[in-house]
């Protein structure tokens, strides 16, 4: 054969070095690459004089060889050269620049470090969690080769419609270590996988993991002041490898399997029909100011890596201690490169911004007008699909929540729905108003850029637990090490009049109704709402508001919550699919307050304690929203009406429900005031109010009714079944949930068990799949065997992307009617 490697002129050495064969290698791609006989080894400087490649065998301290970077095979600022005869398996290396040390004019080269690469695929070092090399060790982190060996089986991203997420934020090792998780590997990917089912059956279709790059656990100065022993970096906001995932998150770390571990997860999320969002810190990286250590950056090319005041000192808008010069054309290259990385190794669906206010800041760190890298990431061809959210802020107090430059793609954590919301149900005056708009989507601040783009929540990793807003005043940070000077002050908490554990029952309700209360605003407002891992069960940190060093209960997800606030539970698991089930929460553009549909409604109105009254006075503590369902999707899905009442006042009022059109009657889906089962009605057996045309709301409490269908039911929906010829076609109409899932499940066995290979489901008017409706669809593909087939015959659109939800796109063919 002529592509042999024997036959390639580029596959035999030039040159000799350091015993081993070389030739000059490509500039591109960056890092280490898998050439014809040998590996091309290729690293970026502006300003060294000279570069060695230093080579190790795998663990061991000392080098093998180094290899110096002969001048003919520098191109510009790259140097490259293919190095023939190397194990790649078992080797790791790193970089020694030369070059002056002038921090002055921004240089700090120092030839007795051997350097990270930028660019590394795997990070040797830190092969188990709190393990490894000795953290002073000369190197404590070592490049290694990665296979692209792995068999991703068809797997294709879900892309799933902003609007239609619900975003669970979770910390990897945090979510399955505490015993009570029960997996067998916890802390790692693989535990996580093993939690895939719960996530489905609490309905969560889009995972946000906190920093899974390779990054330095050891990273902290303080003590416990409790046990004297030291604190660590547990977040992994302060990366070490941006392309490397972290090695001590994996079971298989210590066997350099910590690549496909996280490719797996990816894998089984997909199947589950979840998305994976990357939490990404690309404003600063672990290295710090000119006290850290020189781990890459700043001993390859200080200058361009970093901002730099004009004195050589390092600008601090993270407040980390450095600035990333995102801006600058090699480091916009290299963060780009970076997320295509993710995105096609990977198959990431999406990113979340750490700070990302500093993404759009200048080499001297003033704001842009139009930030070149941002710019690039909205229009980046590998990343047209994937899901950019910015963390509208930075350390230095650049605040963009709003303003962020989003060409067309970004959208933001919304911190002002956090503390509208907060401010609400705490029961604070003059925030009625404001609430309504958070509510909205956001209009005031993502008007023509739909609702999607804001990312709405209650809580996240950086912040109170839902449980510790309700249940400390206070932020309880002594744990940290820093005498409780860490953390935010204001946090727009209550705790119910008892600091902390409360052992009175009324206290305990108490805070159970105002997180159901928190649920029910995050959960029906338009907009994408995220929630924070545990918060549907209660978790606790103890009211340590800035957990990011605790890598123990305080921060570790307990999951005997979940049999302890088992109410809880149930009423978030049934909240989630009351918002799955109805488009009109999930707009994607925002409400005009018209009636654009002729349905005698406008899209949303707004309602006092009498019905068309609204009431925004400052010392109003109520609201109630309309929405009508015939607006859904801007009128292109057809829905029922929703009304969503909330009370933060301390007492209860009477409240006049708003008639609907035609005589249609209001049945209660949830009353948080009530105990189970009547706080959250399961699909299909809301009940009617005691009154029509009232309805007694009481104190701190939010209330949810949903339109009565003319027949006296909730549920939409029928099924009829016609076989001919080995196919069964089912047609479809309506709204397949729980409650109407058992006929649809019916009909299902009568086509199975006639022994068809083709099941048809027309469903050009069903508007919705719920999870039960898709265990139908597994039960079918289970039953029909390998060559069954299955047909969705339908105008693509929610139906569609609920099914590809559930992982079954790669066997449901979509055919447009």
């Amino acid at each position: 054969m002529s592509d042999r490697v024997q036959d390639r002129i580029d596959a035999y050495p030039t040159h000799r070095i350091g015993g081993y064969g070389v030739r000059a290698g490509r500039p591109f791609p960056y890092g280490a690459t898998l050439v014809p006989g040998g590996v091309n080894f290729s690293v970026y400087s502006s300003s060294a004089t000279a570069m060695r490649l230093v080579l190790f065998r795998r663990g061991a301290e000392e080098p093998m060889a180094e290899l110096e970077f002969p001048p003919e095979f520098r191109i510009g600022s790259v140097h490259s050269m293919v190095v023939f005869g190397l194990d790649h398996e078992e080797i790791e290396y790193g970089f020694r620049a030369f070059g002056p040390y002038d921090p002055v004019r921004g240089h700090r080269f120092d030839s007795g470090r051997v350097l990270l690469d930028p660019y590394a695929r795997l990070v040797s070092g830190r092969d188990r969690w709190r393990g490894g090399l000795d953290p002073s060790a000369a190197y404590p982190y070592r490049a290694r080769l990665m296979l692209d060996d792995f068999d991703w089986g068809g797997d294709r991203p879900p892309r799933i419609p902003a609007e239609d997420l619900v975003v669970y934020e979770l910390h990897v090792r945090g979510y399955t270590r505490h015993p009570s998780a029960g997996v067998r590997a916890p802390g790692t990917f693989a535990g996580l996988r093993e939690k895939i089912p719960y996530l489905r059956d609490l309905g969560i279709n889009c995972v946000e993991l906190l920093p899974v790059f390779e990054f330095d656990e050891y990273d902290n100065v303080h003590h416990s002041p409790g046990t004297g022993e030291p604190l660590h970096n547990y977040w992994g906001y302060n990366t070490v490898g941006f392309f490397a995932p972290k090695a001590g998150y994996a079971a298989t770390g210590a066997l350099g399997m910590q690549a496909d571990e996280l490719k797996t997860l990816v894998k089984a999320l997909h199947a589950a029909g979840i998305e994976v969002i990357l939490d990404v810190v690309f404003n600063h990286t672990a290295e710090g100011d000119e006290r850290g250590p020189t781990i890459s950056f700043r001993g390859l090319d200080n200058k361009t890596y970093y901002m730099l005041t004009p004195e050589g000192r390092y600008y601090n808008f993270s407040g980390t201690g450095n600035t990333v010069n995102c801006n600058h054309p090699t480091v916009r290259d290299f963060v780009v490169t970076c997320l295509r990385h993710w995105v096609a190794e990977y198959h990431i669906d999406g990113f979340r911004f750490d700070l990302a206010a500093i993404l759009g800041r200048a080499e001297d760190g003033t704001p842009l007008p139009n930030p070149p890298l941002l710019e690039q990431l909205a229009h980046d061809p590998v990343l047209r699909d994937c899901k950019l959210i910015a963390e509208a802020w930075d350390a230095a107090g650049l605040y963009e929540v709003g303003s962020f430059p989003d060409y067309g793609r970004w959208a933001e954590w919304n911190g002002k729905f956090r503390d509208t919301v907060r401010r609400f149900i705490k029961g604070d005056p003059g925030v009625t108003g404001e609430l309504a708009t958070r509510i909205a989507g956001s209009p005031d601040l993502y008007l023509g850029r739909g609702c999607a783009a804001s990312v709405n929540f209650v809580t996240s990793h950086d912040g109170f637990t839902l449980n510790d807003l309700v249940s400390y005043n206070d932020k309880h940070n002594h744990a940290n090490g820093e005498d409780n000077a860490d953390g935010e002050r204001d946090n727009a908490s209550w705790n119910c009049g008892v600091e902390g554990p409360a052992a009175a029952a009324d206290v305990r309700r108490l805070r159970l109704s105002q997180m159901k209360n928190a649920l029910v605003l995050l959960l029906t407002s338009q907009g994408v709402p995220m929630l924070l891992a545990g918060d549907e069960f209660g978790r606790t940190q103890q009211g340590n508001n800035n957990a990011y060093c605790q890598d123990n209960e305080i921060s570790w997800t307990d999951w005997r919550l979940a049999e302890e606030n088992a109410e809880l539970l149930r009423f978030t698991r049934h909240l989630i699919a009351f918002r799955h089930a109805h488009p009109v929460l999930r707009g994607t553009d925002h409400p005009s307050g018209a009636d654009t549909a002729g349905s005698g409604l406008p899209d949303v109105s707004w309602h006092g304690s009498r019905a068309w009254r609204q009431d925004f006075a400052a010392d109003s503590r109520l609201l109630a929203v309309l929405w009508c369902g015939r607006h859904a999707r801007g009128g292109r899905a057809r829905d029922r009406h929703v009304y969503v009442l909330a009370n933060a006042h301390w007492e209860g009022h009477d409240i006049e429900l708003p008639e609907l059109p035609g005589g249609q009657r209001w049945r209660l889906v949830a009353d948080t005031a009530e105990l189970p089962p009547h706080d959250i009605a399961e699909p299909g057996r809301e009940r009617l109010p005691p009154d029509p045309r009232r309805y007694r709301v009481r104190p701190r409490s939010a209330v949810i009714f949903i339109e009565e269908t003319e027949k006296g039911q909730t549920a939409m929906f029928n099924a009829s079944l016609t076989i001919s010829s080995g196919t069964a076609l089912i047609e479809l109409t309506g709204e397949l949930d729980a409650s109407t899932a058992p006929a649809f499940h019916e009909k299902i066995e009568d086509a199975v068990g006639s022994g068809v290979a083709r099941l048809e489901l027309l469903a050009g008017k069903l508007s919705y799949i719920s999870s039960a409706g898709l265990r139908s669809l597994l039960f079918a593909q289970q039953k029909m065997g390998e060559g069954g087939t299955i047909a969705l015959i339908g105008a693509p659109g929610t139906v569609v992307h609920t099914i590809r939800m559930a992982g079954l796109d790669r066997s449901i063919q979509v055919v447009d009617a």
